[in-house]
């Protein structure tokens, strides 16, 4: 007489197989294994720059935990369309923080911004400039002219200042509009730096970075 490959039940319901459990297990540790590797580049990044720093010490202030861009962080274009913080993810930003009245100070900041991207050669396309204004006074019209030239285009967001201030924070003495920000591609502020910088000395940060990331975030959004 053939016998049933279940074992023998006095349930209403059969047992569980367990043939069905360990594909099952299987199955979650493949999902495990593949979350892992998809992270791996992520964190070995991250590693290189903060723990072997290959090329030397951060010119720039490391931000250590890195502080998320708030996903509901109020943003507006200066035309007053609304842009979501989750659309400025994908890419490596060099942000400023200035006012709409953009001193010479500002001005200078602006020039010195765009100066480094260009320095970045052939990596620069990795990179996006963003002006952050806290309020909502209008531009000079020269000043947006300026920054919207075909090729030094700067994104310009407008941001309510008490929410700006609750994500980045300038050193100790020292405002907002006195420094650059370096955001990485997930949206995660992890570099201060001096507002009037040593040009090459912040470079030389940004193309660690770049270096350090290159096997996983590729150029453009």
């Amino acid at each position: 007489m053939a016998t049933s490959p279940e074992p023998l039940s006095f349930a209403v319901h059969s047992l569980p197989d367990p043939r069905a459990s360990t594909v099952q297990r299987a199955g979650r540790w493949k999902m495990l294994v593949v979350l892992a590797m998809c992270a791996a580049p992520v964190v070995a990044s991250y590693f290189t720059f903060y723990v072997v720093k290959p090329s030397g010490s951060a010119y720039g202030e490391l931000i250590s935990p890195t502080v998320d861009m708030p996903a509901d962080l109020p943003l507006t274009d200066l035309q007053g369309r609304t842009v979501t913080a989750a659309s400025l993810r994908g890419q490596w930003m060099l942000a400023v923080a200035q006012p709409p009245e953009c001193s010479a100070a500002c001005e200078r900041q602006l020039f010195v911004q765009r100066q480094l991207r260009e320095m970045l050669g052939k990596e620069k396309d990795r990179v996006d400039k963003l002006w952050l204004v806290p309020g909502d006074a209008p531009l000079r019209p020269e000043l947006v002219a300026a920054v919207s030239q075909k090729g030094a285009e700067v994104t310009v967001l407008r941001v309510p200042a008490d929410r700006l201030d609750a994500w980045l924070k300038p050193a100790a003495g020292k405002m907002l509009a006195d420094h650059f920000y370096v955001i990485d591609p997930m949206g995660r502020w992890m570099l201060r730096a001096p507002g009037d910088p040593e040009p090459t000395k912040l470079k030389a940060d940004l193309v660690r970075l770049l270096k350090s990331s290159a096997f996983w975030d590729p150029a453009g959004r």
